[in-house]
């Protein structure tokens, strides 16, 4: 999509070191036969130099090399980010009609239909107190926490791909932040245990979940990162996926709010780690794993069914 980051390798040149060694002999002549010819004075032998005890220096690899830019540029980077995102609108693309209509029939759907979804829930304790605790790991603290110490565990251990992947997963994160808060604002949609009708405009922070985009966020971020190990993406999907729908069984949020929020979520977390993932970085991953893998992409589907009043959400993976 764009071009990513340079990686500067720096090079430090070998000094080679020329020894000259200069030897003067000195020759005594000879006086007379009868004067006895002194013995020759030996060579004294030139003694090499000390080898140098220090170590050479290291120059950085460019992974850590491409960490440490991120690192510097790391604010720079997210005004970046909200500047490509707010005009995105305006970069659409045909082969974008592929996700965008489908989407755009979805949400427009979902918003006609959630006055009668979200009214057919009850207040069931067990299920809010459930959906309460699932729905924690989608806080922003939760999500924050779980950046931070990615980031944190990668320089403790000195794991540049983890450490990366902390930074990646903050900064998405603080993208969504920016974006859910202006969009909460401009909506104004009440939730769903205030207003069932789902109005906007009507004084509320329902649309879009914010939970949502941060969990979609984090998991889109090291699902890409890690490429090639299958059973982490789809933990870290199932995980968005679980958040997704304890924000609706909560009665936290409409189904719109939470198919809404989980796309932009997911759209920004690969939109952040195509834009500062390294080519170094990418050609290694591709030589790990399989072309089939790197064409999965999680498919999130409201579930409703009118007779027996059940809710859920589904997800699925296509190619």
């Amino acid at each position: 999509m764009s071009p990513t980051l340079r990686i500067v390798r720096r090079a430090f040149p070998k000094a080679a070191l020329g020894l000259i060694l200069a030897v003067n002999v000195s020759l005594t002549v000879a006086q007379t036969a009868t004067t006895p010819s002194p013995e020759p004075q030996a060579t004294p032998t030139p003694t090499p130099p000390a080898a140098s005890t220090s170590e050479p220096e290291t120059s950085p690899t460019p992974q850590e090399t491409s960490i440490k830019a991120l690192e510097r540029q790391f604010f720079r980077n997210i005004l970046h980010d909200q500047r490509a995102i707010w005009t995105s609108p305006f970069h659409i693309q045909s082969e974008d009609a592929r996700w965008l209509i489908p989407l755009g029939i979805t949400t427009a759907a979902l918003i006609a239909t959630d006055k009668h979804t979200a009214g057919a829930l009850h207040d069931d304790r067990l299920r809010l107190n459930i959906s309460r605790d699932v729905g924690y790991l989608g806080s922003g603290y939760t999500a924050g926490a779980i950046a931070a110490s990615l980031y944190l565990l990668g320089r403790a251990r000195g794991d540049d791909r983890l450490r990366k992947t902390g930074l990646l997963s903050a900064e998405a994160l603080l993208n969504d932040g920016a974006v859910v808060v202006a969009l909460k604002v401009a909506t104004q949609r009440a939730r769903p245990r205030k207003d069932r009708r789902g109005r906007f405009f009507h004084g509320g922070l329902a649309f879009p979940s914010g939970h949502t985009m941060a969990a979609w966020s984090l998991a889109a971020v090291v699902a890409s990162e890690y490429k090639e190990r299958p059973l982490l993406r789809v933990g870290v999907y199932s995980m968005a996926t679980m958040v997704s729908a304890s924000r609706f069984t909560g009665r936290n949020h409409f189904l719109s709010d939470v198919v809404v929020g989980s796309a932009l979520g997911y759209l920004i977390g690969r939109y952040v780690y195509n834009e500062r993932h390294s080519k170094t970085r990418d050609q290694t991953d591709k030589g790990l794993s399989s072309p089939k893998r790197y064409g999965l992409v999680p498919s999130l589907m409201p579930m409703y069914e009118p007779r027996s009043q059940s809710f859920g959400l589904s997800l699925g993976w296509k190619l």
